[in-house]
């Protein structure tokens, strides 16, 4: 657009026969100049995000002085014919370019003092000639440079502003990447750490009794087999996307494991919670806390007692889980997966929350729950009140 203004009307005048040779000459190189300089400069600014406190990359020096010489050359030539109407062209081109570089404050000191400035070479030369045009060649430039920049920064404005969705737009998918990576590595770590920890539990189990109770180790080494193979499975359902831990199932194992490590567990679910329908998301985030907590319990603590307690409580589903034998300095005590689940359970709308009160440490999840519908009871060797035996 810029390089067409310039064509049309300084280019119009070059070729005019009535021109005096002197003039039409340099004016022509100075126009071949000012197109290639604005080409240079424009296109350059368009390769850049606006910054709004400084310049965002420079204005190219070499192209800034051949725009601001060519465009002196094609003020002065017409000026000095009495052409109030060409002469600004070109100037009012430069400042409109310049200001594109510009944060909005200092571009609109430009424009308004390119405004205030404009009127002066033309009053003069009209009074000086006196030729009766002052009120024209003062008014006009002034009006040119204020239409140029409109013109020119107003296409700007639309384009940085296409610009910046743009940017929104790669962010935000950039942004779903690293969730994703974030809430498959948080799964990954749920999987595996839960698994790998059992087998080291029952393999220290095994290599203990493989000389007093061979009987015994190799049943426990068939289970770690079924561990091993398990955890392979889940972590072929993560990569696939599919696998969902149920809080059900989570509260069956926990008794199951915290018995083979010598806990006595004691598992208290309140019959209304187990009738609430919460949605597969909430079993899901729940499943986890529940695995997490006993992960924890196994690898950070010599707990001999825990206990495991499910209950609806002003409309919230809450867990709670607790154990004692709490290490005087615990590896990790508010570790990575703990403050992962607590910004998913955020993120659902509920809480997680963790403290140590001497040797005990207690887990606390609660999410928002739905009314209560009729719904199957889980099948779990945990009962609904108490699992003592089993956990013993």
């Amino acid at each position: 657009m810029t390089v067409c203004v310039l064509a049309f009307f300084v280019g119009e005048w070059v070729l005019d026969g009535d021109v005096p040779l002197w003039a039409r000459g340099p004016a022509a190189a100075a126009l071949a100049v000012e197109a290639w300089a604005s080409v240079v400069l424009l296109s350059r600014r368009l390769l850049l995000l606006p910054v709004p406190d400084a310049l965002p990359g420079g204005l190219p020096l070499g192209g800034l002085i051949a725009a601001v010489g060519a465009g002196v050359a094609l003020a002065a030539f017409p000026l000095a014919l009495r052409n109030y109407g060409l002469w600004p062209v070109a100037p009012a081109v430069v400042v409109a370019i310049v200001a594109t570089y510009l944060p909005p404050r200092r571009r609109r000191l430009l424009i308004a003092g390119a405004v205030v400035l404009a009127p002066l070479p033309g009053g003069l030369v009209s009074v000086v000639a006196g030729d009766g045009e002052q009120v024209y060649a003062a008014l006009f430039p002034a009006g040119l440079v204020a239409f140029t920049a409109w013109v020119t920064l107003g296409p700007l404005w639309a384009w940085d502003t296409a610009r910046r969705l743009d940017e929104a737009r790669r962010l935000e998918a950039e942004l779903a990447v690293k969730e994703e990576r974030l809430r498959f590595a948080a799964d990954l770590h749920d999987i595996q750490g839960h698994h790998l920890q059992v087998i080291a539990l029952k393999s220290e189990l095994a290599a203990r009794l493989v000389d007093v109770d061979p009987a015994r180790a190799a049943a426990e080494l068939k289970e770690i087999r079924r561990l091993a193979a398990d955890a392979l499975s889940d972590t072929r359902a993560v990569v696939q996307g599919y696998r969902r831990t149920s809080l059900d199932d989570e509260i069956g194992n926990a008794t199951r494991v915290l018995a083979a490590a010598g806990i006595d567990a004691r598992m208290t679910l309140d019959p209304a919670a187990v009738a609430v329908g919460l949605t597969d998301s909430a079993r899901h985030l729940l499943g986890l806390v529940m695995r997490e907590a006993t992960t924890n319990v196994l690898r950070h603590s010599r707990a001999g007692h825990a206990e495991v307690d499910y209950r609806i409580e002003e409309g919230r589903a809450c867990l709670r889980v607790s154990n004692d034998g709490v290490e005087e300095q615990p590896a990790a005590p508010d570790g990575t997966g703990l403050r992962t689940l607590a910004e998913r359970l955020e993120a659902a709308g509920g809480e997680l929350t963790w403290h140590r009160d001497g040797d005990r440490f207690l887990v606390a999840a609660a999410l928002p729950a739905n009314s209560p519908q009729p719904r199957r009871s889980p099948q779990s060797p945990v009962s609904p009140n108490r699992a003592d035996g089993a956990a013993r």
